[in-house]
Order: structure tokens, then sequence, then C-alpha cells
């Protein structure tokens, strides 16, 4: 019996998305860690493993680390939404949308729409996807501190646009729900 793997690559893409979809509860966790003193804690919660010799992080240090982590977790969270509304109403069309579908992309058949929606949803998928990944990376850097390494100039400013980018995105999504 032969058992089948999946490939490094489709492995460790679906690992660091799914590290990005916790982001927010693991940000939360850590900063409550981080408020009752448990630096160590917070930092192993931010999986940022110390190096040899890093002592652990002070609280406020942490609980910062920790807040900027929920602020990745919340656009990661939208990332998710974003990637789950796009397999329901693509790849699932024909099980979300029972007609008629004379004013549906594709239609008036339902095959068409479906097939219409499923290609429209593909990228859309795969571009949430490739963001996800982002925010896993951006929050790896981010963290650079807690491991002791040296965390470059531009993470923090991103994280701050990134965020207000995935706030900006719910207030746009939310006012045009009737």
């Amino acid at each position: 019996m032969t058992t089948r793997r999946m490939p490094l690559t489709a492995r460790r893409t679906a690992l660091s998305a799914w590290y990005a979809a916790t982001l927010l509860p693991r940000g939360a966790a850590a900063l409550t860690a981080a408020a009752a003193g448990r630096g160590g804690s917070a930092r192993s919660l931010l999986r940022a493993g110390a190096g040899t010799g890093t002592p652990p992080p002070g609280a406020v240090r942490a609980a910062g680390h920790a807040v900027a982590t929920v602020l990745l977790g919340a656009l990661s969270l939208v990332l998710t939404g974003v990637l789950l509304m796009a397999m329901a109403r693509g790849l699932f069309y024909g099980f979300v949308d029972q007609g008629p579908y004379d004013h549906s992309w594709g239609g008036p058949s339902k095959a068409g729409a479906w097939l219409a929606h499923f290609a429209v949803a593909v990228p859309c998928a795969v571009a949430t996807v490739a963001a996800l990944l982002g925010v896993a990376r951006l929050q790896k850097r981010l963290t650079a501190p807690l491991r002791g390494e040296r965390r470059p100039g531009w993470v923090l400013p991103a994280v701050l646009v990134c965020s207000a980018a995935g706030a900006l995105f719910v207030v746009a999504f939310l006012r045009q729900l009737p």
C-alpha cells in the first residue's frame, strides 16, 4: 500500500495560509499572556522562538508585538472570508443560487452562469491565498526582534497600511449591503 503525499510546496502553502488564518486568536492569547507578565509565553504563541541566548521579551514589548499580530489577524480574517466567499459563490455557484439565471454572469443557462462564476472565483481565490501568505511572512518579519534578529524598517508601516486597507475594505463591503 502506497500513500501519496502532498507536494512540499503545496504543504508549505497550506500551512502558511493556516498560520495566517489563525493569527487573530494567537495574537489575542499572546496579548493576554503579555498582560499577565509572561513574555516567554507570548513569544511562543507568536511563534517567535528565541535563538540561543535571547532573553524573554518584556511585557510591554511582547504586548506591542501581540497588538500588531492582532491587527494582522483581523486582516487575515477578512482575507479568509473573501476566500470562503469566492469558493461559495464560484465553485459552488449552482448550489448557492437557485436561479433564474437570466441576469447572471454567463446566463441564461445554469451551466453558463456556473462556469462564468467559477472562472472569476479561481483567480480571486489564488490571489487571496497569496495575500494570506504575504500576511504570514509579514508577521514573521514583524516578530524578528523577539527572536533576536533585526527587523527591516518597512515592516511596521506595512503592517499599519495593510491593516488600514483591510478596515477600509470591510467598511466598503458593509456599505454596499442592503
